[in-house]
């Protein structure tokens, strides 16, 4: 008896199919025949590898026997981690988004990796020689940076694609989402050579640094949709045509509502919604102090539960938050305690130093209250050699009257949403900043950018837009746990395979029983893991060497 493995491909597809048969040769009239036994196609690739070494030993059962003369056991790579965040990836459909090819497992491994362990394509590399990468995803293939700074531009080229996909693998039967929120941030560069790198209204405070601009597209549920890269010097505004235009003509949407803050949606986008589209926005504190003037609003209206007013078919939404009132209060004061200390200080020195120059320090107090943008109410003047600060209580008590008020508009007509409705979705941009968060400064760390081609910034998104898909989902599942993301995925880290080696040769890997913790973190994903897997022997390294390793 013997086995025999067939593949074959249908024309146009790229899909293999393979048949395992158990059969068996004989003759007859003198002529060699064979004759199938068994259909085996249906069993596991560890079953096939049994029945192969049970065959190979059919003549000497005795072999089989004292076979653990031959086998030892060897601590193998981790396999936790990866096991689980590949589980998750395939059920939120990232898996299929990216599909089967060489190309789509690299990318697949890249969003794994970004996932586990942040850091540069190199990082990438030395992070799949210690954990299970190719046996778990199936590449066949060795890779090294270079491969996967290639991934990067391929992730560029089919980034419609991929999106495409994981959106209709969302919405295909629900329909589209009518609720879209957008909003848009920056990420500094350390070099100078990026793509996309320009100065602009750095985000993140770093002065002197060129940077890029990053639009996040999510729905209602804060679940990003897609993602796009722009020039560093690009304005929030001009970032909103290419999301109504994707919205339409990529989606398929008729009707979106598209939530944006209010240095995103003004009057030139709300001109340019096309028909079956509207907005939901804030308006500045001007703006808010104009409608006030106008007689449109009273401070009155101003409370804790949402009221509404209305005007030319534009609805204001209007609400005091009272915590936000007391936050406001309170880092004015520390404003004023820390004037107060520089004051003092200066003061200080003058009376210790007849000759120096109360003008000098004058300027100094009047420059913090400018930077601390307090001189519409707090002015320094000099009295003799003593600075001295007086407080416009008028105007100061003016500025308090708008603590915590904020006015949302929409051209939602009011039967589509209600004032609490409007008020709650302008407050769902929360989940997009917390998205930036969490992909720029917090798990995922989108800086430093360790690319500079057009293609291999794109690319390097899009990973960590898929990457945050399923952060969202692991953070949700473990929201019980008294732990991050990053500790339970170190947790499951620690879940090392065990490699059969069989005549020196690594013949599959074991997983063993997970402890009780990494059991809990399992069962809440509800995952389990395979008792083993068979190994690909696929060689991955760097292409470059360690400065140990350097002659």
């Amino acid at each position: 008896m013997h086995l025999v493995i067939n593949k074959s491909q249908q024309k146009g597809s790229k899909k293999i199919y393979q048949s395992v048969l158990l059969r068996t040769s004989y003759r007859e009239n003198g002529k060699v025949k064979k004759k199938t036994i068994a259909n085996l196609s249906g069993c596991t690739a560890e079953e096939i590898e049994a029945i192969k070494l049970a065959l190979k030993h059919k003549d000497d059962l005795a072999a089989l026997s004292s076979a653990r003369q031959v086998i030892t056991l060897k601590e193998g790579l981790s396999v936790g981690a990866v096991w689980v965040v590949y589980q998750m990836a395939k059920e939120l459909k990232v898996h299929s988004a990216l599909g089967e090819g060489d190309e789509g497992k690299l990318a697949l491994w890249q969003v794994i990796a970004r996932v586990i362990d942040q850091g540069s394509r190199l990082s990438a590399v030395r992070l799949a020689q210690s954990h299970a990468a190719c046996d778990v995803l199936g590449i066949k293939s060795s890779f090294n940076e270079d491969d996967l700074y290639k991934n990067l531009g391929w992730l560029s080229e089919n980034q419609e694609v991929i999106e495409d996909k994981l959106f209709k693998s969302r919405y295909g039967s629900a329909g589209t989402p009518e609720i879209f929120l957008y909003d848009v941030t920056s990420s500094y560069l350390e070099g100078e050579q990026n793509y996309f790198g320009e100065y602009g209204y750095n985000r993140d405070g770093k002065r002197g640094k060129k940077q890029i601009v990053i639009g996040l597209l999510c729905d209602g549920a804060g679940e990003p949709i897609s993602i796009e890269v722009f020039r560093g010097n690009t304005q929030d505004v001009k970032t909103f045509a290419s999301q109504i235009k994707k919205s339409a003509e990529r989606f398929g949407c008729n009707r979106v509502t598209f939530v944006g803050d209010r240095g995103m949606i003004k009057s030139t986008q709300i001109e340019a919604l096309p028909e079956g589209f509207h907005y939901i926005t804030a308006i500045t504190k001007p703006q808010i102090e104009k409608l006030i003037k106008s007689g449109l609003i009273q401070i009155g209206m101003f409370e804790d539960q949402v009221c509404e007013t209305q005007q030319d078919g534009v609805r204001y939404v209007l609400r005091r938050n009272p915590v936000r009132a007391e936050e406001i209060d309170k880092g004015r004061r520390s404003k004023v305690a820390s004037i107060r200390k520089l004051t003092d200080k200066k003061n200080l020195y003058l009376d210790g130093h007849k000759k120096a120059d109360p003008g000098k320090a004058l300027k100094a107090v009047t420059a913090k209250i400018k930077r601390l943008k307090a001189e519409g109410w707090l002015t320094a003047e000099v009295q003799g050699r003593l600075i001295t600060l007086t407080t416009d209580e008028q105007r100061l008590n003016q500025e308090m009257l708008l603590d915590g008020c904020y006015v949302i508009k929409t051209d939602l007509p009011k039967d589509a949403a209600n004032s609490q409705m409007v008020h709650d979705r302008y407050k769902d941009l929360a989940n997009v900043e917390h998205a930036f968060r969490t992909c720029k400064t917090g798990l995922l760390e989108v800086r430093p950018l360790y690319v500079r081609k057009e293609e291999s910034t794109r690319g390097h998104v899009l990973v960590v837009m898929l990457a945050y898909i399923i952060i969202m989902k692991l953070s949700q599942a473990w929201a019980r746990f008294d732990l991050t993301v990053e500790e339970g995925l170190n947790q499951l880290s620690t879940l090392c395979c065990t490699e059969v080696i069989i005549d020196g040769r690594v013949n599959c890997i074991q997983i063993p029983e997970p402890r009780d913790q990494s059991k809990e973190l399992l069962t809440a994903l509800n995952i389990t893991m395979p008792k083993a897997l068979l190994h690909r022997h696929v060689n991955v390294d760097t292409k470059r060497k360690l400065q140990t390793r350097r002659k």
